[in-house]
């Protein structure tokens, strides 16, 4: 019989942290003299008396560290358990929200997918433009950070939670996972930082500054404002073009740097192959525009930088609708989409890392037919492929496609045309957030989605958050039998 009391005390310290955050935008309120400051203190009370009381009720001592079936329990739970909490402040404040759209709102936040059913942004209290930023940036590896950090308290080595997470320790170039956390949290501030800095040297006021560079690091896409980037000068969005690829780099390489370690970080297969595809994107766009849709030349290739960088890294913001680009452009950006960041950052999607693998196992297939005597196996440079990496990554890519068609078309069978169902599911499953199709190019959200489209968006949010197996595998009877 497995012990689930360090699960749920370790859920209960974050919904605790969680509730103590809420404090933040009820005291911008409070600065503003809105009256919303109330209904963001009920849910700050709420989550964090929830989460004290669930952290008593469980506490003891436990040497060791956590189980495969407790660290994936650990997983779901806060996946699938803080969107409830932090979409509390949405159901009795602006925009009054009902609690599909208030689960919704929250779980793109914390998934860092960057979709919304609110419009109107302009108009809201502050308070919930910063939480959703907040919510952002949390789910880019804030959450995962604060699990890292209160595992010390429980005595629990924290390896197997990485590994739930997709994070790449690369050999553990710490011997702690409390230790790599920690240089991983000081990177994601400075990051943050920096960013909002450069965003507010650029003309951005220092409350989108912050904003927008939450959500740009967390490569998550909620903004301050309905037409998202469209309005901030071209040095502003010059400069998230820089840091959202940034962000897509696997942030360990970063630690590796801050020591003074140069070599990984360009070393790294993921990084050069990320920044090559991206080029060549890039590339073929812009002579796609030019030839299609001829303009100004510096216009043209900010307007195809800045998006193709948003889609790419699967932060969601826009200045432009892809759509009106062409043909070429749409399937050009799907793909795009579809291939991600690199393994380790907080971008989404298939990432480049399961991509390159795939690329090394065609490889050696092709190179066997020639010579069918010869023992050749998949290398990823210098390394070898285990079998259980080629395993897992036939099962993920199997598993990605078949949820990625499965609830295309279940979308499409609440009522919503199959271009729309087909991009909401990508940009819902790879966490890119970027409305392409008739639904969304009207307001540039996914308000005219229905309430069961919606709810099966959210799905396709967390499988393409959490990794997919993470989440599935709790509900197989053979996970809960000893």
């Amino acid at each position: 019989m497995s012990d689930f009391r360090p699960v749920l005390h370790l859920f209960g310290l974050i919904l605790t942290a969680l509730g103590v955050s809420m404090l933040v935008p009820t005291g911008i309120d409070l600065l503003d003299g809105s009256g919303n400051w109330r209904e963001f203190f009920e849910a700050a009370i709420e989550t964090t008396l929830s989460g004290t009381l669930l952290a008593l009720a469980t506490q003891g001592e436990r040497a060791g560290g956590l189980t495969t079936r407790q660290a994936y329990l650990l997983t779901a739970a806060i996946w699938l358990g803080l969107p409830f909490f932090a979409g509390l402040p949405f159901i009795d404040g602006a925009p009054n929200a009902s609690w599909t759209d208030a689960y919704f709102e929250a779980a793109s936040g914390i998934t860092t997918t960057g979709y919304t059913v609110f419009s109107d942004l302009d108009d809201m209290p502050r308070s919930v433009l910063l939480w959703r930023g907040m919510l952002n940036w949390f789910g880019g590896l804030g959450i995962a950070f604060v699990a890292m950090i209160f595992l010390p308290v429980l005595r629990i080595g924290g390896m197997r939670y990485f590994q739930t997470e997709g994070f790449d320790t690369l050999g553990k170039v710490m011997p702690r996972a409390g230790d790599i956390a920690r240089s991983l949290l000081w990177v994601y501030l400075s990051l943050t930082a920096t960013c909002a800095i450069s965003y507010a040297a650029t003309g951005m006021s220092a409350f989108d500054a912050i904003c927008y560079a939450m959500a740009t690091i967390a490569t998550g896409g909620f903004g301050t404002h309905d037409t998202s980037f469209a309005s901030f000068s071209p040095a502003a969005q010059y400069a998230s073009v820089i840091f959202m690829l940034g962000s897509a780099l696997p942030f360990i390489r970063y630690v590796q740097l801050g020591h003074g370690n140069l070599g990984p970080f360009w070393g790294d297969p993921q990084v050069r192959t990320f920044l090559r595809w991206f080029s060549i994107a890039l590339t073929a766009l812009l002579v796609w525009r030019y030839t299609h849709d001829p303009q100004g030349i510096e216009p043209t290739f900010r307007s195809a930088a800045f998006n193709l960088s948003s889609i790419m890294t699967g932060t969601g913001f826009g200045t432009a609708n892809v759509s009106s680009w062409g043909s070429f452009a749409v399937v050009l950006v799907y793909w795009v989409g579809l291939i991600g960041g690199c393994t380790g950052s907080s971008s989404g999607a298939l990432s480049v890392f399961r991509w390159q693998a795939l690329g090394a196992v065609i490889r050696t297939a092709v190179r066997r037919l020639h010579a069918p005597h010869r023992v050749i196996l998949p290398r990823l440079g210098d390394k070898l492929l285990e079998d259980d990496v080629l395993s897992s990554l036939i099962l993920y890519f199997t598993g990605y496609i078949l949820a990625l068609g499965v609830i295309s078309v279940g979308i499409s069978m609440t009522g919503a045309d199959f271009v729309s169902a087909l991009f909401a599911t990508w940009g819902a499953l790879g966490n890119i957030g970027y409305g392409v199709g008739p639904l969304t190019d009207r307001t540039g959200t996914m308000v005219d989605f229905n309430d069961a489209a919606t709810w099966l968006m959210t799905l396709a949010m967390l499988l393409g958050r959490i990794g997919m197996l993470a989440i599935l595998v709790v509900f197989l009877p053979r996970f809960w039998r000893s």
